[in-house]
């Protein structure tokens, strides 16, 4: 370990230390040509940078002299701190430049109550199994089996409104399913090529779109209030998404899925008008009121 620390740091040579360390374990690798797209600096401040990161750090970094750039070690121990909701963020919307230090919000603001957080070893591990295109053994808490080990091909984070989970290949069941991050007790990468029926353009239900038509709820005493509030043209939202997705948009928003609205429940504030865009979506039992008819089986692990 080197005698200096990253207290020693300015604030610009630590969030380039970060952003090494956050594509390593998040990503797999690093290269300096990342370093010269990130920050603009030139290669020689981007060599140093590795090589300052390789002495803070030197179990966590490994340079593969065939691929010239540098891979995540197996003894990885991280020198900053990482917020799962943070890195979730990041992964699905690029990462900022305020990872660092401190971080305020810009104005007075309020999230809900999340009652259950991914953990960062393990969500490191699925990341860069998607990332790097490769399968990954994980330990897993299912609700229908128990606790068993599976081998997945993960290719996608999806936020449901409610919990993080990843889109997968489950080479036990043979099936793409959705597996909810926080179920995961343990992760590895597993060595091998995936095959083609396990990558995403063989999984049918998310390369299948579904195009919904919202309005609202015909019970509500005021239809123009919610139509405004959705944007709505003529009375109707068309959504088109994802068939993996559907079930998760409609419970989170409950909309009334019912062939006929239901009058009486005034939970409701939005209808589908065309339930039969449903037909053949796998995770309906998830869509309030849904007739059966249109029902299939579920994918969540």
């Amino acid at each position: 370990m080197s005698e200096r620390s990253l207290e020693d740091l300015n604030h610009a040579q630590r969030q380039r230390l970060f952003h090494i360390e956050f594509r390593l374990w998040f990503l797999g690798s690093i290269s300096r040509a990342d370093l010269l797209r990130r920050f603009g600096i030139a290669e020689a401040a981007a060599t140093r940078d590795l090589t300052l990161y390789r002495e803070l750090a030197p179990k966590n970094i490994e340079y593969d002299s065939r691929a010239k750039l540098y891979r995540c070690a197996g003894k990885f121990r991280p020198l900053f701190e990482h917020e799962s909701g943070q890195i979730l963020s990041a992964l699905s919307h690029g990462l900022g430049d305020q990872f660092v230090g401190e971080r305020l919000p810009l104005i007075r603001s309020e999230l809900p109550i999340q009652l259950n957080r991914p953990d960062v070893t393990i969500l490191s591990a699925i990341s860069r199994a998607i990332y790097q295109e490769r399968a990954a053994e994980i330990v897993y808490h299912s609700t229908s089996s128990g606790r068993s080990t599976r081998t997945i091909v993960p290719f996608a984070l999806v936020d449901n409104g409610l919990r993080w989970h990843v889109r997968a290949y489950d080479r036990v069941r043979e099936a793409f399913l959705d597996f909810v991050i926080t179920r995961i007790a343990g992760a590895r990468l597993r060595s091998g090529e995936i095959k083609d029926h396990e990558r995403p353009n063989a999984d049918d239900q998310w390369n299948r779109i579904v195009e919904m038509e919202i309005e609202p709820h015909p019970a509500l005493e005021h239809p123009d209030t919610i139509a405004f509030d959705y944007g709505m043209k003529e009375g109707v939202l068309k959504v088109k998404l994802r068939a993996a997705l559907t079930g998760y948009v409609l419970r989170v928003w409950n909309i009334d899925c019912g062939d006929e609205p239901d009058m009486q429940n005034r939970s409701f504030q939005l209808w589908l008008k065309n339930p039969q865009s449903l037909y053949g979506v796998e995770n309906l039992l998830l869509a309030p009121r849904l007739s059966d008819k249109w029902c299939t089986d579920r994918v969540i692990a």
